[in-house]
């Protein structure tokens, strides 16, 4: 029996959904300075010229010629005063770029923490509103002012990180863009003034923007946003059913035993992941076996410690069969890398491990696979 829709449900299919909140567009640099505000400025102009409505909520342009000469060129909503003992501060007014109710609103410096009496305590959660009244919102943000990464940023600077963000807007965001410029080019503009005064930029180059640390921040950078991609093409590939793994991030999975020479396995896998930057994952794989030999039981728990002090993330799974449990497990991590131990044996052992690892090569996906021999009294 055919059903047939009625004109209304055509053309409720039809029509586009309708938006529920506004996309947040992040630009995220590791240090003051690398162009995050120019290029956020730049993206409104051009969005603009092409006719969509862009106001700026707020802009620092922090006497900068460049900035200001961009923000002269678009719409910004009035900021709101507020006194605060007895000196007159200036911040976004977040009510008014709401009622003002532009396609896209700037709001630079999302780490910002609001003058006492404004409507919340951080400009993210100004930020948040706007999203809410369906507006889509360009932002910027330096690494450092990430929850997590802030006291890693001060270790390493010496300098105390005092504004943080909650790291679930990297997640918030539809789109992040890295900023990037070199640690020599970023000083270079920082010896010339274009950053910070010239008084303040001698300063500031013998401390927080020495060259060492502009290094190390950038990393930090660009493994954050590595990361960000990485999850957003696993959220690609779970959307499009895709099961076949591309390949792009290395991951290492290795398997651990309750024999004692699993040590060695674990420690070439790991030498393997630190030379190619992948992920490394140890695997056990509980049959029920090993539970009442409690001498195999005391020398799974040290293969585990050795393989967490060897930075490894930690898997037990259950199964009846090793090789099925491996096999799903590498299709759900997307595994693009494998590690086995081969001891040796004989008999039935041998039979065993053979038959183990031929399931494996059968049905698991398309992996690189690795045979180990675990030589007795072999050091790791």
């Amino acid at each position: 029996m055919e059903i047939r829709k009625s004109p209304e449900e055509w053309l409720e299919k039809a029509e586009p959904r309708e938006k529920k909140e506004g996309v947040l567009k992040l630009y995220l640099g590791y240090a003051p300075g690398v162009g995050k505000t120019y290029t956020m400025l730049s993206e409104a102009i051009r969005r603009h010229t092409r006719g969509e409505d862009v106001v700026i909520g707020i802009v620092e342009t922090h006497t900068r010629k460049p900035i200001k000469e961009l923000a002269a060129q678009l719409e910004a909503v009035p900021r709101r005063k507020i006194e605060y003992k007895g000196i007159q501060f200036e911040e976004m007014d977040v009510d008014a770029v709401i009622a003002r109710n532009p396609k896209v609103a700037v709001v630079d410096e999302l780490a910002h923490t609001n003058i006492e009496g404004s409507r919340h305590r951080k400009r993210y959660e100004d930020v948040m509103d706007i999203l809410a009244a369906k507006i889509d919102v360009l932002s910027t943000l330096n690494i450092q002012h990430l929850d997590s990464l802030a006291p890693q940023v001060q270790s390493i600077t010496g300098v105390p990180v005092r504004e943080t963000v909650p790291d679930w807007l990297l997640k918030k965001a539809g789109e992040v863009v890295m900023i990037d410029l070199t640690p020599e080019a970023l000083r270079n503009r920082m010896q010339r003034g274009d950053i910070y005064p010239v008084d303040r930029a001698e300063r500031a180059l013998s401390n927080f923007f020495r060259g060492g640390n502009l290094i190390a921040l950038r990393e930090l950078a660009l493994r954050r946003v590595a990361e960000s991609v990485d999850v957003s093409l696993e959220s690609y590939l779970e959307t499009k059913n895709i099961t076949r793994n591309w390949g792009v991030r290395e991951r290492v999975a290795v398997g651990v035993s309750a024999d004692p020479n699993s040590q060695y396995v674990i420690a070439r896998a790991a030498r393997m992941a630190r030379a190619i930057d992948a992920e490394l994952y140890a695997v056990y794989v509980d049959t029920g076996e090993d539970h009442n030999d409690p001498q195999k039981m005391r020398s799974l728990e040290a293969n585990i410690r050795f393989a967490e002090g060897l930075e490894a993330k930690v898997e037990r799974l259950k199964g009846t069969r090793v090789a099925d449990a491996m096999i799903e497990f590498v299709k759900e991590k997307r595994i693009t890398q494998v590690v086995f131990g081969h001891s040796a044996g004989s008999g039935w052992r041998r039979y065993l491990y053979l038959s183990a690892v031929h399931r494996f090569l059968r049905d698991a996906p398309s992996v690189d696979i690795h045979i180990v021999t675990q030589e007795s009294g072999r050091e790791p």
